[in-house]
């Protein structure tokens, strides 16, 4: 049988470990306003969740290492969504039923008591792993009981087909007096699907239906689904592997969707009317949304992408990951928006008047930084290309640039660094998207962290992430134009 199983994991042990090991991870690519674990490995956000007043993240966790393993449930929470606090480790793969990992869920509450359902990994006789769904609950929200009548959702609770392999990471949701979860799963055809279930007091639960099967043509498996409504709009978040590229769309090997349509309730299906890629950057994975006291609709996602190289870990520096920042989402005109939820333009250095940059590359007064917000306005009438070099000294870069004539917005590390490869084809080192609507000016907020750029057009429009591992400190930032810019904002909002 796999070591693993031998193993005594508890969440005791891990937080043992982590206070004795923090300290000795190497700072250099450690962000600064992203969540990222104390030390170890990080994927998936898990039970994003409102409860007593704050922002808890949950994570996919492997404390002993800064490559993936055995899967523990990290645990943090936020008042502002940008300071995060950490947390004693939720859960640890300690039980029967999840000996293998307690992989990726969902949290909700429930009579003010907060519930983590998430899947545990088994064995059978002959050693094959099997995923099936199980539940804990606390009272604090910080200490966490598996219940008794694990696992809630076994195996045998499947349709006919579903591969007992790949049956994982359920999001719990409520309507009208009811419990569902939307959970992975893989067909018989090879293919992605949801399935949901649904129960009455979370501890009982019976398959519902096929929520959305997918075909060949959109990937062989499908992860981290997401249920919720959004003004006015039923949405369906998933992360599918291999879903084929598309022009500027799906250009990574793995990618996150969202799907737009109507759930007949009836039959307890959803009726897809559109597909969509919510990240055009190379860097975005197994996003997980929320509702908060506020009425706002917020997303969170792992900041990487699997099969791509983890410099932290070949460097030996101890830890591997981080969320992006949070977003907002709306939709508004037949039309997804993202607004970061980020650093308060207070406290920034300024331009202080209009500039103006025509045929040439150069610099604006006072802008300049490694890790906060860059803010701009520019007006583009007269332009023909614009890049911003971010992060820049002789040798290292990376550029955000503009096209006025084709309307693109793109993002490019190719000399940003370390190279990162990936299992695509090409190297993963730049992504473009066209932008809707013809402008005169284009608004961007880009939020530079030490190991990241995530990349906003400000009307909602655009959002691209990135991974950048710059071998040098380098807080310079120029503007290429060709053509005519006139930069009616600029700040740059140091993070502190």
């Amino acid at each position: 049988m796999n070591n693993q199983s031998q193993v005594d994991y508890s969440t005791d042990r891990a937080d043992r470990y982590i206070a004795k090991n923090k300290g000795t991870v190497d700072p250099q690519y450690r962000n600064h306003y992203h969540a990222s674990p104390p030390v170890g490995w990080m994927n998936d956000p898990n039970g994003f969740v409102q409860f007593q007043g704050a922002y808890h993240l949950f994570y996919q966790f492997h404390p002993y290492d800064a490559k993936w393993g055995p899967m523990h449930w990290g645990h943090m929470r936020s008042a502002d969504l940008i300071h995060w606090e950490e947390l004693p480790v939720a859960l640890a793969p300690d039980q029967d039923y999840d000996r293998f990992g307690c992989f990726s869920g969902s949290a909700i509450e429930k009579d003010g008591k907060l519930y983590l359902l998430y899947t545990g990994v088994t064995a059978d006789d002959q050693g094959v792993h099997h995923q099936l769904q199980c539940l804990a609950v606390s009272e604090d929200g910080l200490h966490f009981e598996k219940v008794q009548q694990n696992p809630v959702i076994a195996t045998e609770a499947l349709p006919e087909g579903a591969s007992l392999v790949d049956f994982r990471d359920p999001k719990v949701f409520e309507k009208d007096g009811m419990y569902y979860a939307v959970i992975a799963s893989k067909s018989a055809e090879e293919t992605g699907q949801i399935l949901l279930y649904q129960s009455e007091d979370l501890l009982q639960w019976e398959f519902a239906s096929v929520f959305l099967k997918g075909n060949k043509e959109q990937g062989v498996m499908w992860e981290c689904p997401d249920y919720f409504h959004l003004d006015g709009k039923d949405c369906l978040i998933f992360s599918p592997m291999q879903w084929p590229q598309d022009g500027d769309d799906y250009q990574n090997l793995n990618s996150s969707v969202l799907a737009v349509g109507k759930v007949d309730w009836a039959t307890k299906q959803f009726h897809p009317e559109s597909y969509q890629e919510m990240d055009h950057g190379l860097d975005y994975y197994a996003p997980q949304t929320l509702v908060d006291d506020a009425g706002r609709r917020i997303c969170i996602a792992w900041m990487q992408m699997w099969g791509r190289d983890f410099p932290t870990d070949t460097l030996g520096h101890g830890w591997t990951g981080s969320m992006t920042i949070a977003r907002e989402l709306k939709w508004v005109d037949g039309a997804l928006k993202q607004y970061p939820i980020g650093i308060a333009n207070k406290s920034a250095n300024a331009s202080g008047v209009s500039t103006t940059i025509e045929d040439a590359k150069a610099t604006i007064p006072g802008i300049e930084g490694d890790c906060g917000l860059l803010q701009l306005k520019v007006d583009v009438s007269d332009l023909e290309k614009l890049s911003i070099h971010l992060r820049e000294n002789e040798k290292e870069r990376t550029v955000v640039h503009y096209d006025k004539v084709k309307n693109e917005l793109g993002i490019d590390r190719s000399a940003s660094g370390i190279v990162l490869k990936g299992e695509e084809a090409t190297l993963p080192v730049s992504r473009k998207l066209v932008l809707p609507g013809e402008r005169t000016h284009l608004e961007l907020a880009i939020y530079l962290d030490h190991s990241s750029v995530e990349v906003f057009e400000r009307n909602g429009e655009a959002a691209m992430t990135a991974n950048v591992y710059p071998t040098e400190t380098a807080t310079g930032i120029s503007f290429e134009v060709s053509g005519k810019a006139v930069f009616t904002e600029a700040t740059f909002t140091q993070f502190v």
